[in-house]
C-alpha cells in the first residue's frame, strides 16, 4: 500500500512539472491520473489496489464514530436514571484476529467507547476480557463487537 501511495504522489508531482503549474488543482488532476494508472497496472503489484484499503480504513473510522455516539448516549441514559439499574460485569470475547497490531487496535477501540474497557488479554492473544458497565445480554455484546469492530479490522488488514 505504501509503495502504491508513494508512486501516486510521484506521478502527481511529475504531472505538475510537465504542466508547469504548481497549483493544487494540477496536483489533484495528476493524483487522479496516477490513480487510474496504478489501477490499470494493479496486477503487477503484490498488494491489492491501495484505494480499497483506504476505503476500509474510512469505513472503520465511521463505525467507530457511530459506536462512540451510541455508547455515549447509552451511558448518559444510565447516569441520568434516578436509580441505577445496571448489571456490570466482565465477559470473555474470543477474537479471530491474530496480528498484534490488529488486537491492539481492537482493544483500543473497545476501550475508547464509553461503558467498556479491556481488562486483560489471554497469554495466546485469543481471548479478550472486557468489563462492561451494563452487561444484561452478554451474547449481544459479543456479537456487536465481532460484527462491527472485528469485521472492519479484518477488512483493513487484508
Amino acid at each position: 500500500m505504501a509503495f502504491q501511495l508513494l508512486l501516486n504522489f510521484v506521478i502527481s508531482f511529475i504531472w505538475m512539472f510537465l504542466k508547469g503549474s504548481f497549483a493544487p488543482d494540477t496536483f489533484l488532476i495528476g493524483f487522479i491520473i496516477g490513480l487510474i494508472l496504478i489501477f490499470i497496472t494493479r496486477r503487477f503489484f503484490s498488494d491489492k489496489f491501495y484505494l480499497y484499503r483506504v476505503v476500509s480504513i474510512l469505513k472503520l473510522l465511521g463505525i467507530f464514530l457511530r459506536e462512540l455516539v451510541l455508547s455515549n448516549i447509552a451511558v448518559l441514559k444510565i447516569i441520568l436514571q434516578p436509580r441505577l439499574k445496571v448489571t456490570p460485569g466482565i465477559f470473555a470475547l474470543e477474537t479471530d484476529l491474530r496480528k498484534d497490531w490488529e488486537i491492539t487496535l481492537l482493544c483500543n477501540l473497545i476501550t475508547l467507547t464509553p461503558g467498556t474497557l479491556v481488562v486483560d488479554i489471554s497469554e495466546d492473544n485469543k481471548i479478550l476480557y472486557i468489563h462492561a458497565i451494563d452487561i444484561s445480554d452478554k451474547e449481544a455484546a459479543i456479537s456487536s463487537i465481532k460484527n462491527s469492530f472485528e469485521k472492519a479490522i479484518q477488512e483493513v488488514s487484508i
